[in-house]
C-alpha cells in the first residue's frame, strides 16, 4: 500500500483556457487526506466548491467537466482532464484548486507545465494509505470505430493505445504502450501536446470552442504537416490520447490497476469505462450480505413455509432493495405444485417480491408498531417457470414511499434473466 500525497506549499500558474479563451488564475493549495480534488470558483458569489467525482461529469464537447447545483449557484469547471492527467502522474491525491473562471488553462496544450508548478511545490506523504482497484476481470467498452479493454495486470497501470490515421492527416497509425510511473509520465506523456485537424478548426470556431487554441498550444495537422509548430514526439497525438485517458481515469473512486488497451478512444469513451470500473468497485465493496437470516426473522413475522427471502444483499434505505433466495427441491410447495415437473407457483415469486420490499419497510424507524400489507398488484407478468436449484434475484425499487404507504417496481431474476415483474402497492398497519 502507498501513501495518499498533496503539495507542501501553494503554488500558482495562469493561462488562457483553450475553449472558452479566458484568462485563469489557478492556485492549488495542499489539502488533508480523503480530500480529494476539490475546486473553487472563487469568481462566483460565495465562493462554491465543486469536487471531482464521477457524479459531477457532464457532457460537453472534446473535453471534460464537471458541473454541480451548489445552493442556488450552477458550477461548472471545464477541461480538467490534463490537469488531473499531472495529478495522477504525480501520485496526487488531495488538493484544493482556486480558479476565477469557467475553464483551466490551457497553457502549452499539455500536462507538462502543471506538472512542472506542482513538482516545484514540493510532493509529501500523507498518514493515510491510497486505495486502489485490481481489475481481475475483463472489463471493455466498444462500438463500431473505438473500443477500451481494461486487461488484469498486477502493481500499476499500464496504456497500450492505437491511434488511425486519420485519413492520411498523421502520415500512418500510432501505437503507444507506457508503463505509468513518475518518470514515465514526465518524459513520455506529460509532453504531449493536444492537438486538431486544419480541416477541423473552423468547424470548432462555428461551434464557439478553440478561442483559446493557437499553432503553439495545439498541434493542426494540414496534410502531413504541422502548421508553425514542430512535434515533440513523432507519435505525440497517441501520446496526448494516452493523457486524456489518464486525466479521464482520474474520476474512478479509487486507482486502477489494470493493462488498458485504448483503440481511437476518446472523452465519451473513456468515461463509459470509468462508469463501468467505478460500478465494479463498488460491487466489490458491498457487504456479501446485508440482512442475515437472524436480522429477516427480527422483521418480517413471516415463518416456515412462507418466508421466501434467505439474505439480503444490497440495501439503499428508502431507495432499493435486492433479495436473494435459494430454491431446493425440499420446498414443501413441490409436494403438491406440479410433483411430477416441479415448478415454484408464480404467486411465491409474487410473495417473495412482497416480502423483501417489505424489509425495506420494516427497517425503517416510523415502522415501529407497524405491519406492511399487501395492498395491489399491477402489471404482473411471468417471463419463465422457476425449477429446484435455482436461485432467485429478488429486485424492488422505491416509486414512491409515504408514512403509511409504498409503491415499488419489483423483479425477480434468475442467472440474470428475467422471471418476472409486477408493480407491487403496501400499506402499514398497527399491529
Amino acid at each position: 500500500m502507498s501513501a495518499q500525497r498533496t503539495i507542501a506549499k501553494a503554488a500558482t500558474v495562469t493561462g488562457i483556457g483553450l475553449h472558452s479563451g479566458e484568462t485563469c488564475n489557478v492556485t492549488f493549495k495542499p489539502a488533508p487526506a480523503d480530500t480529494g480534488m476539490v475546486f473553487v470558483r472563487v469568481d462566483l458569489p460565495g465562493k462554491p466548491s465543486i469536487t471531482s467525482h464521477p457524479s459531477r461529469l457532464c457532457q460537453r464537447m472534446r473535453r471534460t467537466a464537471l458541473a454541480e447545483v451548489v445552493g442556488k449557484v450552477e458550477v461548472e469547471v471545464h477541461t480538467t482532464e490534463h490537469f488531473l492527467a499531472a495529478c495522477v502522474g504525480l501520485g496526487l491525491d488531495n488538493l484544493v484548486i482556486e480558479i476565477d473562471a469557467v475553464e483551466l488553462p490551457g497553457l502549452d496544450g499539455s500536462a507538462l507545465d502543471f506538472a512542472a508548478c506542482l513538482r516545484d511545490a514540493g510532493i509529501v506523504d500523507q498518514a493515510s494509505a491510497r486505495r486502489y482497484f485490481d481489475v481481475t476481470v475483463p472489463v471493455s467498452v466498444s462500438d463500431n470505430k473505438t473500443s477500451l479493454v481494461a486487461l488484469p495486470h498486477a502493481n500499476g497501470l499500464k496504456i497500450t493505445y492505437t491511434l488511425d490515421d486519420h485519413g492520411g492527416a498523421l502520415g500512418g497509425a500510432q501505437v503507444v504502450e507506457v508503463e505509468l510511473t513518475e518518470d514515465s509520465f514526465i518524459a513520455q506523456i506529460a509532453p504531449a501536446r493536444t492537438f486538431c485537424l486544419a480541416k477541423e478548426v473552423e468547424m470548432l470556431r462555428a461551434l464557439g470552442l478553440g478561442k483559446g487554441a493557437t499553432t503553439k498550444n495545439t498541434c493542426v495537422y494540414d496534410g502531413k504537416r504541422i502548421i508553425d509548430n514542430e512535434l515533440r514526439f513523432p507519435d505525440e497525438a497517441a501520446r496526448h490520447k494516452i493523457l486524456d485517458l489518464i486525466g479521464d481515469l482520474a474520476h474512478a473512486t479509487r486507482r486502477i490497476n489494470a493493462h488498458i488497451i485504448a483503440v481511437r478512444s476518446g472523452h465519451r469513451e473513456n468515461m463509459l469505462l470509468v462508469q463501468e470500473l467505478n460500478r465494479r468497485i463498488e460491487a466489490a465493496e458491498r457487504p456479501a450480505v446485508i440482512f442475515d437470516i437472524p436480522r429477516i426473522l427480527s422483521l418480517l413475522p413471516h415463518r416456515y413455509p412462507f418466508l421466501l427471502v434467505d439474505r439480503v444483499i444490497e440495501y439503499t434505505p428508502g431507495k432499493s432493495i435486492v433479495g436473494i433466495k435459494n430454491v431446493t427441491i425440499n420446498e414443501q410447495f413441490f409436494q403438491g405444485h406440479f410433483p411430477g415437473t416441479p415448478v415454484m407457483p408464480g404467486v411465491l415469486l409474487l410473495e417473495s417480491m412482497a416480502q423483501t420490499g417489505a424489509l425495506m419497510l420494516m427497517d425503517m424507524d416510523e415502522s415501529k408498531g407497524r405491519i406492511p400489507f399487501l395492498m395491489s398488484m399491477d402489471k404482473a407478468k411471468f417471463r419463465r417457470p422457476v425449477f429446484p436449484g435455482d436461485q432467485l434475484r429478488i429486485e424492488l425499487e422505491v416509486v414512491r414511499m409515504r408514512s403509511r404507504m409504498s409503491s415499488c417496481l419489483g423483479r425477480v431474476l434468475v442467472g440474470g434473466q428475467l422471471v418476472c415483474e409486477a408493480e407491487i402497492r403496501s400499506v402499514m398497519m398497527d399491529r
